[in-house]
């Protein structure tokens, strides 16, 4: 009798132990299914950070790009000004200022060198490239051109503006 109580006893306890193994088992592979589900995520989500990085670059490199003939990535012209005793930034401001306010209601813009056809010429974008160049975009409403414009500061402030090239595009 003792013998078959151990018999029954060895018995459950395989029968025991095959089912803690068979459920274990089953928990492996679903959390294996869970860990590679959430791996093949994370790489998606790498891949998607890496896509927004690489196009965050691409406009970094775009901006440096448009940036390159401009006043303010220009670090000899700012020297150039900050030698004469100018904020390089505040005197490209101020030189826009006095191209533009030469805009004037009922006359045209004296540094555009076109007398308006369809209305006023007036000065619409300045672009200083450097301390000596300027690019500037002029419209009467209809007809539009393009400026090439050299300037100088003198010594007592006063900057001097002369045209030395103009295009106005043909009305199409």
């Amino acid at each position: 009798m003792r013998s078959k109580i151990f018999l029954y006893l060895f018995i459950f306890s395989l029968l025991f132990i095959l089912y803690q193994f068979m459920n274990a088992k089953k928990a492996k592979e679903s959390y294996d299914g869970k860990i590679e589900n959430l791996m093949s995520r994370i790489e998606e989500k790498d891949e998607a950070i890496k896509a927004q990085n690489s196009e965050k670059d691409s406009l970094i490199d775009r901006i440096l790009e448009l940036t390159y003939f401009s006043l303010e990535s220009d670090e000899e012209a700012i020297s150039y000004f900050e030698e004469q005793g100018y904020n390089a930034k505040q005197l490209a401001l101020t030189i826009s200022d006095q191209i533009v306010s030469q805009n004037k209601a009922g006359k045209d813009n004296p540094i555009v060198p076109f007398v308006g056809m369809e209305g006023n010429m007036a000065i619409n974008k300045v672009r200083l490239l450097n301390h000596k160049w300027i690019i500037a975009d002029f419209t009467d409403g209809t007809y539009w051109g393009q400026l090439f414009i050299v300037y100088d500061v003198r010594k007592d402030g006063v900057v001097d503006f002369e045209v030395e090239k103009s295009f106005l595009y043909p009305r199409s």
